[in-house]
């Protein structure tokens, strides 16, 4: 790599990151100095008000809506199409999917992956590390908390969490 490139580069990101950690008292994964996380977005087709972090992986056929905010290293897998809603919070670590490969592992690979479609619907909390099965429906207005697996649908104005989930109450 040409030495003059490298060294400009450097000093954009040592400069970002000191802005950033000025105004918001925040150090970030290199990808996020130079990724603008609403434009990615946008580019993406997801809703406008929209923002997700660069490292996030969306896999196939993600749809989100408004006023979403899709935090860092978290997995979107729209292979069996995921829909998520306006006005979300997806917090750090989230994976969410739409497939799985359980028969096609243990047949050997004889057997097809097994997809089907993940909702998330609109005002949800999805607290850090939480993880979503393919084929739940997640309603309207929920809160899941953190480290939960999401392995059956959860009703509007639920709260819920654990391994595996467990409605609490309602908000």
């Amino acid at each position: 790599m040409d030495r003059g490139l490298l060294e400009a580069i450097k000093n954009i990101f040592f400069k970002k990151r000191k802005e950033i950690i000025i105004k918001y008292n925040r150090v970030l994964p290199f990808g996020d100095y130079i990724n603008d996380r609403w434009e990615k977005a946008k580019v993406l087709g997801f809703g406008e008000g929209t923002s997700i972090y660069d490292n996030v992986l969306v896999l196939g056929n993600v749809i989100v809506g408004r006023n979403t905010w899709i935090g860092p290293n978290v997995v979107l897998d729209g292979s069996g199409k995921l829909e998520i809603g306006s006005n979300c919070s997806i917090s750090a670590g989230v994976q969410i999917y739409s497939h799985n490969s359980i028969d096609w592992a243990i047949s050997g690979g004889q057997k097809d992956y097994y997809y089907s479609k993940t909702i998330i619907g609109d005002n949800c909390y999805i607290g850090p590390n939480v993880i979503i099965e393919k084929g739940v429906i997640i309603g309207n207005r929920c809160v899941i908390g953190a480290n939960s697996l999401v392995n059956k649908n959860i009703p509007n104005n639920s709260k819920a969490y654990g391994t595996p989930i467990s409605i609490k109450g309602e908000i």
